[in-house]
């Protein structure tokens, strides 16, 4: 990797005016998020209507659109403020997001399926391990940036410490798919940061050593592994899980070419699919829209990848290359998990699909990593 300028040789702002980067916005990236998640308000609407129409509750649609709005709000200010300036606040909100990881294990948090991971607001629930992922990615950035592409073995294991914090606080959760996400970075962050091949292959066969002994330690319940399992053969299997992953692939299968039509999903409508307006929201785009629909949808996700992999080829320094990398790690990863559980080719996890699936935590922390991303766009050319 080639050798970046020095911290010291930017001004972040040359003309003074604040509002100048943004003649240098990407409008592919934040029209092709955008558009998702206002393709994930019409889902979650359909989603949640059931049968009646007429008796339908409006709650998670209103819910949805205003995390929309929060969201792209989120979004404007994480790309206003200079990237190498929010630098500062980083551990500060990095250490603060550990705390909550803390807290939520306490009788404050809230339990739902089996994994302890929100705090409730009313009607309204955090989960913090959401919105600690760009803070981790920001800080693991941080870090790796001082080494300027060339990671030993030491310098790689510091960075891999830093990482077990947060996974090991959301396994202590019995969040299996979010530590996954958390480790999908880890690893996708410390290659492009310089980390030699033999080092990531030594961290794998640890890696597949451990899960081996996790796995026969009888740590995971049995429902849990029964999530990891149930995809390859969910004919022969009558748990939960196999139930919905059968019934999700059964919804697109239904969907054809084009789909019934929206709010027209006999599967949809009759909430066959558990999860449906969550982390198997895949299955109702599906249906309704049918093959079209579901590559459409794809579509827009790889824009976001390409808009984010040209913006980390530009930026003018480690540290933004980094960020756009580990923000791409993070959407590419739950993407592939998410569609790929309810295709049935992947273990149920419980990802949801970024901007698409309900929720406001983590639909405001994708737009944030979206916000990042422009940041480092907005400011390629500022360097002097």
């Amino acid at each position: 990797m080639k050798t970046r300028r020095n911290r010291k040789n930017f001004n972040l702002n040359p003309t003074g005016d604040p509002w100048s980067p943004w003649l240098h916005v990407d409008i592919a990236l934040v029209l092709s998020s955008v558009a998702l998640a206002i393709i994930g308000a019409f889902m979650v609407y359909s989603a949640t209507r059931g049968n009646d129409p007429e008796a339908y509750d409006r709650a998670y649609l209103n819910r949805q659109l205003l995390f929309l709005v929060v969201g792209v709000a989120a979004m404007t200010t994480a790309a206003y403020f200079p990237y190498r300036r929010i630098r500062d606040w980083v551990p500060a909100v990095f250490w603060g997001g550990m705390f909550l990881l803390l807290l939520v294990l306490t009788p404050l948090g809230v339990e739902r399926n089996g994994t302890k991971a929100w705090f409730e607001f009313g009607s309204f629930q955090l989960q913090p391990s959401e919105l600690c992922k760009i803070a981790y990615i920001f800080m693991l950035a941080n870090y790796l940036e001082r080494f300027n592409g060339r990671l030993d073995a030491r310098q790689l294991g510091n960075g891999l410490l830093l990482g077990l914090i947060p996974i090991g606080l959301i396994l202590l959760e019995t969040d299996v798919g979010t530590a996954l996400v958390f480790i999908a970075i880890t690893m996708g962050m410390l290659l492009v940061a310089g980390a030699q091949t033999k080092h990531i292959l030594v961290l794998t066969v640890v890696g597949v050593i451990l899960s081996a002994l996790v796995w026969s330690s009888g740590v995971l319940q049995d429902y849990q592994q029964d999530r990891l399992t149930s995809f390859i053969d969910p004919a022969s299997s009558q748990t939960e899980a196999a139930y919905q992953q059968t019934q999700a692939q059964i919804a697109i299968g239904s969907g054809g070419l084009t789909g019934q039509g929206f709010g027209q999903g006999q599967q949809t409508r009759g909430e066959f699919v558990p999860e449906q307006h969550t982390d198997f929201i895949f299955s109702v785009i599906g249906e309704e829209f049918g093959f079209v629909g579901s590559v459409s949808v794809l579509a827009l996700f790889a824009i976001v990848m390409w808009r984010c992999m040209r913006t980390a080829r530009k930026s003018p320094d480690l540290l933004g290359t980094l960020i756009c990398c580990g923000v791409m790690t993070l959407f590419a990863f739950q993407m592939f998990q998410s569609v790929g559980m309810t295709l049935g080719i992947m273990p149920i996890t419980g990802i949801p699909i970024p901007f698409v699936s309900y929720g406001g935590s983590s639909a405001i922390s994708c737009f944030v990593g979206i916000g990042l991303v422009l940041n480092i766009h907005m400011r390629r050319y500022q360097v002097v």
